[in-house]
């Protein structure tokens, strides 16, 4: 075999041991809760619950951290997506503020919970990288700073001497870093989140995709091929990874697709130059280009859109495209490995909270945050369960009538970001 060959494979799980076999659901359960999704979400609402005494059982249509829980770039980042100004705006200023103070603390909880639970993630508490691609991107990046600023964040805008050390390329004009972010290995940090779960004495039955979900008097049967569990409230966490006619929660969002790849390990001072000081970092261009390292030393490239149905040439081609753009000291890298993973888009960037019927809620639309979003709105779906109090949720529950978002978003958006890196491996654009 051929030492360049580029394998399809998700680095993350490549680089841990393999998991025990998987149990599925079969049979007749009950629970106090029943968690539908074993991510980060649901792992961690089930973490909360079982820490008060509640019985749990936890189904996942495949194993843990198949889905984007594993699967994501394991930047731990604060905030949203958007300015916190336009979260305000959006939510109006007591709503929002409350959002942005939420998930502004967001990166202190995930890892307090790895210190908590002993996760072996390869965590790195040593901030983000946000990296202006051109002026626009530094007009972006003074915006952001000064709103996070304004709120007491611990936020520092880089330009000069001091960005191209941190970043390593003196292609960026500004970066702003976060110090209250960090990396992790997500797939890692999903399977130690599972793995307290198991402590707690919760069951976690994988490769079980529920095919029903019904009401029986007061409580719920979710329903699986070869099982059911009967539980007085359930948790729906499957984000972009839902499946089955049974569920609405798929029309409240769009898919997009990530992909991204992996380089062989690299040694030497131009590598060493590269995020010297342990950040992930992405770019201010609109289809986005993610670059970070792992433990190993292998650079990781990623960018909207997917590439699991495309030839190595083009993979290959695109992040040579890119690397060669920001690092061009680095000479010839080999690419190792490409994987694909999917994000549940909400339009106005923003996560939705539902409560379809009594003990069943709901929640998608991370847009792409879900290390942090995942693990705190599973600590408040546990806690609205046990209180009850639904003015302590981040963000209020929206209208129990789903409303459709075309499913045509998902292919016109892949249409695109797909012509884009045509572009950049052809150099037109980048």
């Amino acid at each position: 075999m051929a030492t360049n060959a580029l394998h399809q494979k998700c680095l993350w799980e490549h680089i841990l041991p393999p998991p025990a076999p998987a149990q599925p659901l079969t049979g007749e359960h009950s629970a106090d809760v029943c968690v539908i999704g074993a991510g980060i979400t649901g792992l961690c609402a089930a973490i909360h619950l079982l820490e008060q005494g509640k019985r749990v059982i936890l189904l996942d249509a495949h194993r843990v951290g198949h889905g984007g829980s594993g699967r994501n770039v394991g930047l731990v980042n604060a905030g949203t997506w958007i300015k916190p100004d336009d979260v305000a705006a959006t939510l109006g200023t007591t709503q929002g503020e409350r959002l942005n103070s939420v998930l502004g603390n967001a990166p202190a909880e995930v890892f307090e919970m790895i210190r908590r639970h002993g996760i072996n993630c390869q965590a790195r508490n040593e901030g983000t990288l946000h990296m202006a691609h051109n002026a626009t991107g530094v007009a972006d990046l003074q915006a952001r700073h000064e709103q996070w600023s304004r709120r007491g964040a611990h936020v520092e805008l880089l330009t000069g001497a001091r960005c191209v050390e941190y970043c390593g390329t003196d292609k960026v004009d500004a970066a702003l870093l976060d110090h209250r972010a960090g990396t992790i290995n997500p797939m890692a940090y999903t399977r130690g989140l599972a793995d307290a779960v198991r402590r707690l004495g919760g069951v976690l039955l994988e490769d079980s995709p529920v095919t029903a979900l019904v009401r029986e008097g007061f409580a719920w049967r979710v329903k699986a091929a070869n099982g059911s569990v009967l539980a007085d409230q359930v948790v729906l966490s499957t984000g972009a990874y839902t499946e089955g006619e049974w569920s609405q929660i798929r029309n409240n969002h769009f898919r997009g697709y990530y992909y991204q790849v992996a380089s062989r390990p690299l040694e030497g001072a131009a590598a060493e130059r590269v995020l010297p000081h342990g950040q992930g970092s992405w770019d201010t261009r609109t289809v986005l280009s993610s670059i970070r390292r792992d433990e190993q030393g292998r650079l990781l490239l990623g960018s909207l859109g997917r590439v699991d149905n495309k030839p190595g040439w083009f993979i290959k081609g695109w992040a040579d495209r890119i690397q060669r753009h920001y690092f061009p000291s680095l000479g010839k890298v080999e690419w190792e490995m490409h994987w694909t993973g999917v994000i549940d888009f909400t339009p106005d960037h923003l996560m939705r909270l539902y409560e379809p019927a009594a003990g069943l809620v709901a929640v998608t639309g991370y847009n792409g945050r879900g290390n942090t979003t995942g693990t705190v709105l599973g600590r408040a779906l546990a806690q609205f369960l046990l209180t009850q109090r639904a003015d302590e949720l981040p963000v209020p529950f929206s209208a129990n009538t789903p409303v459709s978002v075309p499913a045509l978003r998902t292919a016109f958006y892949e249409t695109g970001f797909s012509l884009y890196h045509a572009g950049q491996c052809l150099r037109v654009v980048l």
